[in-house]
């Protein structure tokens, strides 16, 4: 124990260094009341913006859905092939590719690894082997039950303690930011999903509803 004191005496007083910022209390603020400088460092870049609020909501979301997915033996994003293939029926892979924004081998494969679990079913149109549909089997489609569940547990989880009219108005809100990012980076023609019932929810809310929410 003596040995470790005389060791530790030997450390030169110049590497014991004071890393409490000059003024600053222990709650972080300066002499003066205002938050010091190495408090404000510490937060987050764009804590306070509407953008980093909606990508942390949207990552927990995405994780909160993953984790329920997995329990049908499907990745986040494997449910929204089997979530369009249940609302059209039959599908090309090319108009499923259209539907899911993505390119077309990216669905392709997709599709094979459903296919392999038992999911969807291919067939090659009758007179022209080039084109291929796709589909749910009976095992896909209690799936696409199974999913719409998960979401609107989710959807009760994320909006919990939100009333109608608090609904309606984030989900209006978060369209029109939508579009507004589609018109900004060029994509000409682009339709935000959903927004043709925009203006039906409108209709629907009445005028005293729309004005009291504040539309």
């Amino acid at each position: 124990m003596q040995a470790a004191d005389e060791r530790l005496a030997a450390v030169p007083n110049i590497l014991v260094l004071d890393v409490k910022p000059p003024q600053a209390t222990e709650t972080g603020r300066d002499s003066d009341g205002t938050m010091s400088k190495a408090d404000k460092r510490i937060r987050p870049p764009g804590s306070k913006s509407v953008g980093w609020a909606l990508v942390q909501a949207a990552r927990l979301h995405r994780s909160r859905v993953g984790d329920r997915l997995a329990d049908l033996d499907l990745f986040a994003g494997q449910e929204q092939v089997v979530q369009a293939l249940a609302a059209a029926g039959t599908m090309t892979m090319g108009d499923l590719a259209a539907t899911l924004r993505v390119r077309p081998p990216t669905a392709s494969k997709t599709i094979s690894r459903l296919a392999a679990l038992g999911f969807v079913e291919r067939r090659a149109e009758a007179g022209d082997g080039r084109i291929v549909r796709v589909r749910l089997t009976e095992t896909g489609l209690a799936k696409a039950a199974a999913i719409e569940r998960i979401w609107d547990e989710v959807e009760a989880e994320l909006l919990d303690g939100f009333d109608g009219k608090e609904r309606r108005r984030l989900r209006k809100l978060l369209r029109k930011a939508a579009r507004n990012l589609a018109d900004a980076s060029g994509a000409t023609g682009h339709e935000v999903e959903g927004d043709s019932e925009i203006d039906d929810d409108d209709e629907a809310l009445g005028a005293g509803d729309a004005a009291a929410v504040g539309f």
